[in-house]
């Protein structure tokens, strides 16, 4: 029998994150485009100036029903037949509020680019922000609420925030709003937030995809160009202040079979010198399956599927002239283990993290935490949306266009010291919060025997 002769792997070709061509339109709105080849489904996000702590006393969440609102009717279409007319074009259209702002993330064959861009457009400039459709939205929103709280993972996130952040910062709620606050919003508040926030002068738009053949000036300024508004004042952006005296908060689930683990603390941004090393870091730490936290806990002791450490942007600001610290960033660990393991998980975590200070990482850690980081960036970002997302978050971060192509570079040649002091400094054993979710009658007195901060047990 006769085989076809195996086939043989090519040369690999270069690879680097794309910079994009930056340029504005004559409405103000900045416009960010970056052609990929072969890309036929074209991603769109448009960033909206319109953070969380912008967001009216009492009226927490309003910048999300706001968000979900955008595809929920214009001056042109109802709602139903928005919908129908983004069937047609085969396009997605999505939006959500967090700390920065709002994002609106559209996708849409190159085919049908123009009359998407146009249904974006009309959400944008004439939202119909109908009194039956808000009320829906509320209802909808009030309806999560319980389901988040019952979620051992979303209650974790919750209380940390709100032990890290004073009262009066807007990080220390939920980011979609409580009961009581989203109950108060109806459709005049979302219009006002609309009107007092959502503007093209300080507006962005990220379009990646296969331009070619595509006359994306003309598209723009009949579409997202034909959006008016004038000018806003610069707001203040309030400091970030944050509490990592270590210390234990359970949240108390009475029965609950496991733990769910979260322990955090509040770093510089992207804009931190450091920023790479501690990437490389803390992916050494507990970035995948072969990390150490997993190593530990989960392959030698099998307490867990699985521990993770991050690192999260919170929210950045624009460089400051005395060189100030911008923005703020998440360091956490998460993972769950069964109830009767919680003490000595927690014991063994933090012998991890002391053994990780006292001895540092091996070479071995950090190759393969930049193998994988570098060797995995041109899949990470094979598809438009993906290059769009990121390019996005380069914006609200305050970042140049070209700094996530320079991050690679970063990545591959930092040090093993480096990647050892930046981790190290980035989670110390005594200035960590954790918070477990989990039957507190069961794992209080095994957690103050370890002797990591003082214990707190809240409702859960």
């Amino acid at each position: 029998m006769d085989f076809h002769p195996r086939p043989q792997g090519g040369e690999p070709k270069p690879w680097a994150f794309p910079t994009p061509e930056r340029g504005a339109l004559d409405n103000g709105l900045t416009v960010l485009r970056c052609h990929r080849p072969g890309q036929q489904v074209i991603a769109v996000e448009v960033l909206l100036d319109a953070p969380l702590d912008a967001e009216p006393e009492g009226l927490d969440g309003v910048a999300t029903i706001m968000a979900r609102a955008f595809s929920e009717g214009t001056d042109k279409h109802s709602a139903e037949e928005f919908a129908a007319e983004l069937e047609r074009c085969g396009a997605t259209l999505d939006a959500h509020a967090d700390q920065p702002g709002v994002r609106v993330s559209l996708e849409v064959p190159v085919s049908r680019l123009p009359k998407a861009l146009g249904l974006l457009a009309d959400a944008l400039r004439a939202p119909a922000f109908a009194d039956s459709e808000v009320e829906r939205l509320v209802r909808n929103r009030l309806d999560e609420i319980p389901h988040e709280t019952a979620n051992p993972a979303r209650r974790a996130a919750k209380e940390l925030s709100k032990e890290l952040f004073p009262a009066t910062s807007r990080m220390s709620r939920p980011r979609q709003g409580t009961e009581e606050t989203v109950t108060a919003i109806d459709s005049a508040a979302v219009r006002a937030f609309y009107e007092k926030y959502v503007r093209p002068a300080t507006a962005t738009a990220v379009v990646v995809g296969d331009l070619s053949g595509v006359d994306l000036d003309a598209l723009l300024a009949d579409t997202l160009g034909a959006w008016t508004g004038d000018m806003a004042a610069p707001r203040p952006m309030p400091a970030i202040v944050a509490d990592d005296r270590g210390r234990v908060v359970i949240v108390d689930r009475p029965g609950a079979v496991q733990t769910q683990l979260l322990i955090g603390r509040i770093g510089p941004d992207r804009h931190d010198s450091v920023w790479p090393a501690r990437v490389v870091g803390t992916y050494c730490l507990g970035g995948t399956l072969t990390s150490r936290l997993d190593r530990v806990l989960r392959e030698e002791k099998g307490y867990t599927y699985g521990v993770r450490a991050f690192v999260q942007v919170l929210r950045s600001a624009a460089p400051t002239a005395s060189g100030g610290p911008t923005g703020a960033a998440m360091l956490a660990i998460s993972g769950s283990v069964d109830t009767a393991s919680t003490g000595p998980a927690i014991e063994d975590l933090w012998t991890v993290l002391r053994t990780l200070a006292a001895d540092g990482l091996t070479d071995d850690e950090r190759d393969f935490a930049v193998q994988n980081l570098v060797g995995v960036a041109p899949l990470k970002y094979e598809t438009a949306a993906a290059v769009a997302s990121t390019l996005a978050d380069l914006v609200e971060q305050h970042l140049p266009d070209d700094y996530q192509g320079h991050l690679y570079e970063q990545f591959a040649a930092i040090g093993t010291i480096e990647a050892t002091a930046a981790v190290v400094s980035a989670f110390p054993v005594d200035r960590m919060v954790t918070v477990l979710v989990g039957d507190a009658e069961q794992i209080a007195e095994p957690v103050r025997a370890l002797g990591i901060g003082p214990v707190t047990v809240v409702d859960g």
